[in-house]
């Protein structure tokens, strides 16, 4: 005879199965998902806003070494005040740096950007797409 802990054991790994399958299912047959004749099909959901990721992947240690680096370079911000958002594009009146070669050397993803500062900020630019892609406090 089962004890109730043995049954409860087994009807918990039943359930976990069964969800298992039935996921794997939905995911092996996408096609299977139409509407039954007479139905409509759903409104497509929208998709939430994502904030916008940097192109770049810097680690914190990246990041401080940059930071360190380039303050010390006493780089003058731009004479008019710039959008740092990452993503947006960067006005073609902003002087832009290339990176200083000590940082190219220590965090090579960044090599081929250039950068501003901007409220003590130091905002790094794919030169190709003019767009900010990071922005280091």
């Amino acid at each position: 005879m089962k004890t109730n802990s043995t049954m409860k054991t087994n009807s918990i790994v039943s359930v976990a199965v069964a969800s298992a399958m039935t996921l794997a299912l939905s995911v092996a047959l996408p096609g299977t998902n139409v509407p039954a004749r007479g139905q409509t099909p759903a409104a497509p959901a929208q998709a939430p806003t994502v904030p916008v990721q940097p192109k770049i992947n810097l680690t914190l240690e990246q990041r401080h070494v940059i930071k360190e680096i380039i303050k010390d370079l006493n780089i003058s911000p731009p004479a008019q005040k710039v959008e740092t958002t990452v993503g947006a594009t960067v006005p073609a009146t902003i002087n832009l740096n290339p990176m200083p070669q000590v940082v190219a050397e220590k965090v090579p993803q960044v090599k081929s950007h250039l950068f501003f500062v901007e409220d003590g900020k130091i905002v790094i630019v794919d030169p190709k797409e003019n767009k900010i892609v990071d922005e280091i406090d």
